[in-house]
C-alpha cells in the first residue's frame, strides 16, 4: 500500500480537448490518469454505432488520444483508467493493442464489461423520470448499467497499463485507484463517502480549474485558452488536495471547487452511486495554497441494493431549418417568417418549435424594456415519426428565400435521428462484470 497517491483527470466529457491530458501524463507527475467521457446519450449513440459495426462502439476520440498518451504514460509509468470504451470495452482495449504495436510498445489492456443489460430487462421495469413503464418510452436501443468500483478493481489487479470500461459511475473511476493503492475498504461508508468527494470533484476535468465558471467581469478566470485540467494528492488519512500543472491556464479556487462538488447533485446529503450513498454536507473545503484546495469530511451511507440503467430508445426524427434577418425591424420579419411557418406546418407537426436567437430562444420570452436587436436567427424545429417528414421543417424554412419576408439569409436544413434516454432500477445481483486482458 502506499501512503499517497496523485490522479490526474485529462478529460471530462467525451469532446473535450485532448492537450490537458498530455500535459497532465507529461509534466504532473502522476500514478494515475482518468478519462472521463461517457454520457447518458453517448453511450445509446455507441451502442447504435456497435450494431452498424461490431468493432465499433468505443469512443470516436480513442485514437487520437491513445495515439499521443501511450508513449508518455509507458515511459512515465502512469496507468491510466477510462471510459472511453463505451458500448464495446473490448474492441477498445484490441485497438489499443494495435496501436501500441504500430509504436512498438508493450502494453497491457484490460478491457470491463457486464454493464450492458439490455438483455436483462422486461420492457416493463418503471421508468423514473415517467412512472411508466419503460417500454412505452419508444423502441428500446440499448441499456446500460452503471457499475462501480468493485468491476474496476479486478483490473487494476491484473497490473494492466490501461484499464477500459463501459458504463461505471464516473466518481469510480477515481474510487478505484484509492480503494486499490491505499486499501481503503469497499464496506466502511466513510472511506468511500470521502473517495466520492474526490471522484466527484474530479470528474468534469476543466471545470474544477475554471471552466464552465467563469464569467468575464464577475467571475474571471485568467488563461482559459490554455485551461489546465486538475490532478489530486491523496493521502491514507482520505486527506485531499487538488492542484494544477504549473503555467497551465485557469484557477482553482474555493468558489470553483464548490460549484463542482454540487454539480448535478440533487440532495447533497444522499448522493447515490454503486459505491456508496455519498453525504456531502460536511464537507470541508480549504485554500491551502495557490491553485490548492483541500477537501475532507466526506461521509456516507452504505451502498444501494440497486443499480442505475440508463436505457436509450428511439424518439423519431428531427428537422430543423434556419434562416436570419438583420437590420432595422430585424425582429418583426423573423417573427413573420415565424408565423408563416407555424401557419404551413401545424397540421402536420403537434411538437414544433419557433426560436428567436438573439431575442428569445434561451428564456423563451422579450425581457422587460432590452433593445431591439440588430440581427435575428430564426431556428424552426420539428419532431416526426419518420426522416422525410422531418425533412419538411428545413423546407418550408429554405422557402422563405423568396416566399417571406425581406432580407432573409443564410438558410441551412437538417435531419437527425433522436436517442432519447430514460432511467430505471435493476438489482444489483443481476449485473455481473468482467475481465478481459489484452496484450501487445
Amino acid at each position: 500500500m502506499k501512503d499517497t497517491i496523485r490522479i490526474g483527470c485529462g478529460a471530462g466529457f467525451s469532446g473535450d480537448r485532448l492537450e490537458p491530458a498530455v500535459i497532465l501524463a507529461e509534466r504532473g507527475e502522476l500514478d494515475y490518469l482518468v478519462l472521463e467521457c461517457l454520457a447518458e446519450r453517448t453511450i445509446a449513440l455507441a451502442q447504435k454505432r456497435k450494431r452498424e459495426d461490431a468493432t465499433k462502439g468505443y469512443d470516436p476520440l480513442l485514437e487520437r488520444r491513445i495515439e499521443q498518451l501511450l508513449p508518455i504514460l509507458k515511459k512515465n509509468g502512469v496507468r491510466l483508467i477510462t471510459n472511453m470504451g463505451a458500448a464495446n470495452p473490448v474492441a477498445a482495449a484490441e485497438k489499443v493493442c494495435e496501436i501500441a504495436n504500430r509504436l512498438n510498445l508493450s502494453v497491457t489492456v484490460a478491457a470491463i464489461t457486464g454493464d450492458d443489460v439490455f438483455r436483462q430487462l422486461t420492457g416493463e421495469e418503471t421508468a423514473m423520470e415517467t412512472g411508466q413503464p419503460i417500454a412505452d418510452s419508444g423502441q428500446l436501443i440499448s441499456a446500460n448499467a452503471y457499475m462501480g468500483t468493485d468491476a474496476i478493481l479486478p483490473a487494476l489487479e491484473s497490473g494492466a497499463d490501461v484499464v477500459i470500461t463501459g458504463r461505471v459511475a464516473d466518481p469510480s473511476l477515481f474510487v478505484a485507484p484509492l480503494v486499490h493503492e491505499l486499501g481503503w475498504s469497499l464496506d466502511d461508508p466513510d472511506q468511500m463517502g470521502q473517495a466520492t468527494v474526490i471522484g466527484h470533484l474530479m470528474e468534469c476535468a476543466g471545470q474544477l480549474t475554471g471552466g464552465y465558471f467563469a464569467d468575464p467581469g464577475k467571475k474571471d478566470i485568467p488563461d482559459m485558452a490554455n485551461l489546465g485540467h486538475p490532478f489530486v494528492d491523496v493521502s491514507q488519512d482520505g486527506r485531499a488536495v487538488f492542484g494544477k500543472v504549473a503555467g497551465t491556464g485557469g484557477a482553482i479556487r474555493l468558489e470553483t471547487a464548490k460549484e463542482q462538488l454540487l454539480y448535478e447533485v440533487m440532495d447533497p446529503s444522499q448522493y447515490f452511486t454503486p459505491d456508496v450513498v455519498a453525504d456531502f454536507t460536511g464537507v470541508t473545503l480549504k485554500e491551502v495554497g495557490p491553485d490548492q484546495i483541500e477537501a475532507t469530511g466526506g461521509r456516507g451511507q452504505a451502498k444501494p441494493d440497486k443499480l442505475k440503467v440508463s436505457v436509450g430508445y428511439h424518439a423519431g426524427y428531427i428537422g430543423e431549418g434556419e434562416i436570419s434577418y438583420a437590420g432595422s425591424n430585424a425582429l418583426g420579419r423573423a417573427q413573420l417568417a415565424g408565423s408563416i411557418i407555424e401557419e404551413r406546418l401545424r397540421d402536420r407537426f403537434t411538437n414544433l418549435r419557433v426560436d428567436y436567437i438573439g431575442s428569445t430562444s434561451v428564456h423563451r420570452t422579450q425581457l422587460g424594456t432590452w433593445p431591439e436587436p440588430y440581427e435575428i436567427r430564426l431556428r424552426v424545429a420539428g419532431r416526426a415519426a419518420t426522416a422525410a417528414e422531418a425533412a419538411l421543417v428545413g423546407e418550408e424554412v429554405e422557402a422563405l428565400y423568396t416566399n417571406g419576408p425581406a432580407g432573409g439569409g443564410g438558410a441551412r436544413k437538417y435531419v437527425y435521428e433522436v436517442v432519447g434516454i430514460v432511467s430505471t432500477l435493476l438489482p444489483r445481483e443481476k449485473v455481473q462484470s468482467a475481465v478481459t486482458i489484452r496484450k501487445a
